[in-house]
Parts: structure tokens; sequence; C-alpha cells
């Protein structure tokens, strides 16, 4: 039930857009990531938060931290929807990377 770490590579992709269409009213091209951290697993029905920060900006690039948090783990012993609010959120993924925006 393990979810692929592709699919929080592509929420990151979709925070990105979001904070360069906010900062930059342009939503850029996703040039690519530095670095990627999987730190804890993503299991099927968990519940994610994914946030985004500039951490450099330069004439066309910015350079994004990203966060991905399991806030709820699915609990398929009580039933197949059923799922638990975790007192602490797990940080699952962790990535830095580049989006270049137009001059």
């Amino acid at each position: 039930n393990l979810v692929d770490g592709a699919y929080v590579l592509a929420m990151f992709g979709d925070v990105a857009t979001e904070l360069m269409i906010r900062t930059d009213g342009d939503e850029g091209l996703f040039a690519g990531y530095d670095a990627v951290s999987f730190q804890a697993p993503v299991m099927g029905g968990d519940v994610l938060e994914a946030t985004a920060t500039v951490t450099r900006v330069g004439r066309r690039s910015r350079t994004v931290a990203f966060e991905a948090r399991v806030v709820c783990r699915a609990n398929p012993e009580v039933s197949a929807s059923a799922a638990t609010v975790l007192d602490e959120a797990v940080v699952a993924t962790t990535a830095t990377g580049t989006v270049v925006v137009p001059a």
C-alpha cells in the first residue's frame, strides 16, 4: 500500500506552479531538482500537506525548498476509508529545486 515517491514530486510541481503565480505572476518552468530526500513512507489513504518556500531569487531563476508532511494516516484495520489525525505531522519528503520565470 506504499505510494510511489513520484506522487509527492508531482505535488511539489503543483505547489511550485502556485508559488510562482503568486510571486511572479507566471507559472514559470520547473527546471529540476537539486536534492530529494524520502524520509518516511506515504501510504495509500494518507492525507498530505505540501509547502514550498522561495529560498533564493535570481534574475530569472528561483530556488525553492519543498516539504511534504503526512497529517492523517490511513487506518484500514478499522475500515477501508478510516483515517487518524496524527498528533504530530510526519515529514515524508523534502526537496530543493529551481524554477525559471520569464524575463
